[in-house]
């Protein structure tokens, strides 16, 4: 072979490498493009001590236009409760799928309550940040230690005034913004933790009873740009079974209505930047409140009147079930499981397993189970659980809770001392009101009054079908024996999964560790 035909053979040569090269990486970029599962994010929306005051939840007098067109792209849940009805324990149930009673969240967090989680807690923020997922806070947090509950991003009550990145909806629009113009190449968590439409008579009663003042151009109080106030005539505001039908009442009621309006605008203010970013149809939404409202029988209870909590959840990826209705019974503590399972992480936690279930299945299917009969309550029948140890640091009340679709059972530990006030909720209209008409004797025109509220039995049971306003206690009732017996052992056994030290209260002293098989509850005989 000559010079020329070998320098031909070595060109031939060295272009069929780079060919098949070619085709090796496109085959390999092409099997890269199939197999790599498409960009998730999530986006949770929590309001503060909202109820159901929403056109989606058949409020026809409170105007929610943002919240209702998201619940035609959502499955709307009709069983949703909050693992604890307290601000600070029902956030910290939330981001690490733990009862307060394990993850230490007692109380509030705040000043001189000063509680937090304990330091071996895993939160959402804290794994989905070690798979590479940014994470973001924006509102109201509210729990700690923050070494537990560290967000990449941070523009909270800590480093701003809450008003500003609570309840100001501009504000709050551009700190979205501002959070998802950054480093877009990675997956995001995002969590808007609204502080409307908690009450503000307590703090700054000079916005008003729920702040609904703030912002709405009056002389003094500021004006935010992008709300526009809804004022509400008390006469019309539709007044929950739960809360007394008195004209204190409705003032307070429709007072609560024009902040729930401004909630609902930031709402829509939030989902048109996620849309604006071009992340409408890979985000997976959570709308959803930390509680009950913070009216009689409401927040802090473990009624249904202070744990049943709104639940909106939306996804382009599964449009299935869009403005369907799921009765399955569901709890915040489902939140953390379903997060991690949207982005496909398997979490092995350090401490017993999360007692919660991904919500991702519903969006799919809805699930079908026989129900008990009307006298007894199957092993396997759908529970949540709930407890509650106490809101402000002087108000030791601890409670746990079981609630089939037809039963629910609440232990009342401390159930000899009277059911504890919080200070926001002691100066409202309508906790005065029902002072006032007890003193004077007045009718109440509730569905209690103060003495049954104040003091409660220790075992409460209720037929959820018969009497939806609980208040009708079952617990002396023979034919609801067998019933009695397997909702306490069901219970029970969640206290033990959960490592709840209060799992012998009131009647003991626990010795040895909870989870440890030679622990034992030493009697008290104080019954």
């Amino acid at each position: 072979m000559d010079f020329t035909n070998r320098l031909n053979h070595r060109i031939c040569s060295a272009y069929l490498v780079v060919l098949l090269s070619f085709f090796a990486v496109s085959s390999s970029s092409q099997s890269l493009i199939e197999t790599t599962p498409p960009l998730r994010n999530t986006l949770i929306i929590l309001a503060d001590d909202a109820g159901f005051e929403l056109g989606v939840y058949r409020n026809k007098i409170c105007q929610t236009p943002n919240i209702d067109a998201l619940s035609k792209k959502s499955l709307i849940f009709n069983n949703a409760y909050t693992a604890v009805s307290s601000c600070s324990p029902s956030r910290s149930a939330l981001l690490t799928g733990r009862p307060n009673h394990e993850n230490g969240m007692y109380g509030l967090h705040n000043g001189y309550h000063n509680f937090n989680s304990l330091n071996k807690v895993d939160s959402l923020p804290k794994i989905l940040s070690k798979h590479g997922i940014r994470t973001g806070i924006i509102g109201k947090k509210h729990v700690g230690p923050s070494k537990n509950y560290k967000f990449d991003y941070e523009q909270t009550e800590e480093n701003n005034s809450i008003l500003q990145v609570g309840r100001n909806i501009t504000k709050i629009k551009l700190l979205v913004r501002e959070f998802l113009s950054q480093n877009k190449s990675k997956p995001f968590f995002l969590y808007v933790a609204f502080h409307d439409p908690h009450r503000c008579e307590h703090t700054h009663p000079e916005y008003g009873y729920f702040c609904e003042k703030f912002g709405n151009g009056e002389q003094g109080m500021g004006t935010i740009k992008d709300w526009t106030p809804i004022y509400y005539v008390p006469d019309q505001v539709e007044v929950p079974y739960f809360v007394q039908d008195t004209p204190y009442s409705r003032i307070d009621i429709a007072k609560q209505y024009t902040t729930i309006s401004r909630l609902d605008q930031g709402v829509g203010l939030v989902l048109k930047e996620l849309k604006d970013a071009g992340h409408a149809n890979d985000t997976l939404i959570i709308y959803t409140s930390d509680n009950g409202i913070p009216f009689p029988a409401g927040r802090t209870n473990l009624y249904d009147s202070g744990m049943a909590v709104p639940l909106l959840m939306s996804t382009q990826e599964f449009p299935e079930r869009q403005n369907q209705v799921t009765y399955s019974l569901s709890s915040l503590l489902d939140v953390t499981p379903t997060v991690l399972d949207w982005f496909g992480i398997k979490y092995r936690p350090k401490m017993s397993p999360l007692q919660g279930k991904s919500l991702l299945p519903l969006l799919k299917k809805e699930p079908s189970f026989e129900e008990a009969s009307a006298s007894e309550v199957a092993d396997d029948e759908p529970a949540v659980f709930a407890s509650h140890s106490l809101h402000e640091v002087t108000m030791y009340y601890p409670m746990r809770v079981i609630r089939t679709k037809h039963f629910k059972l609440i232990h009342n530990l401390n159930y000899r001392m009277p059911f504890p006030i919080d200070q926001d909720f002691y100066v409202s209209l309508s906790f005065q009101d029902l002072l006032n008409r007890t003193e004077q004797k007045q009718p109440l025109f509730w569905n209690r009054n103060l003495e049954e509220y104040y003091y409660r039995p220790e075992w409460q049971l209720f037929d959820l079908r018969l009497d939806p306003e609980e208040t009708v206690n079952l617990i002396s009732k023979p034919e609801l024996k067998d019933v009695i017996t397997t909702l306490k052992r069901r219970l029970s056994d969640w206290q033990k999964a959960t490592n709840d030290p209060w799992i012998c209260s009131p009647g003991g002293v626990l010795e040895g560790k909870i989870s440890s098989k030679n622990s034992f509850c030493g009697p008290l005989y104080n019954h």
